[in-house]
């Protein structure tokens, strides 16, 4: 549990920050993003959760699983890794709305489960990736 608290602290706090840079960089303003469409800052925001998942699933099964690791054990610690990165980045989105961002007219909430969504196809994709090849499936 030690790497998924350490790796879900990264997540969080990067996008929680990242939340507030494209505040900042004017990415939320009234007229942009137009409806239904993304910022191209927006979609580089994967980067963090995909980063943060494969260095913590990788850590997983190097230092703590011996270099081996199964798929179901891949998807635990991913899943491991989101709950602690998606309470810490939500805490920061629940801020940002309420405070910062009120007269937004874009739905933000819909673009935070829309990265529940993402995170979920990434701790598969890097499960099957990162998994050592089994004798008997």
């Amino acid at each position: 549990m030690k790497n998924a608290i350490k790796y879900g602290l990264i997540v969080g706090v990067l996008s929680g920050l990242w939340i507030f840079l494209l505040h900042f960089m004017g990415v939320y303003d009234d007229a942009y993003p137009r409806e239904g469409g993304f910022s191209g800052l927006e979609v580089l925001s994967i980067v963090i959760p995909f980063a943060g998942l494969f260095f913590g699933i990788k850590s997983f099964r190097d230092n703590f699983n011996g270099g081996r690791m199964e798929f179901f054990e891949g998807i635990m610690e991913g899943f491991k890794i989101m709950i602690v990165g998606g309470i810490i980045a939500a805490f920061f989105a629940t801020v940002y709305v309420q405070y910062v961002g009120k007269d937004m007219q874009i739905d933000f909430m819909a673009r935070v489960a829309g990265a529940g969504i993402v995170g979920v196809l990434f701790t598969l994709i890097i499960s099957l990736l990162l998994m050592n090849r089994q004798r008997n499936l």
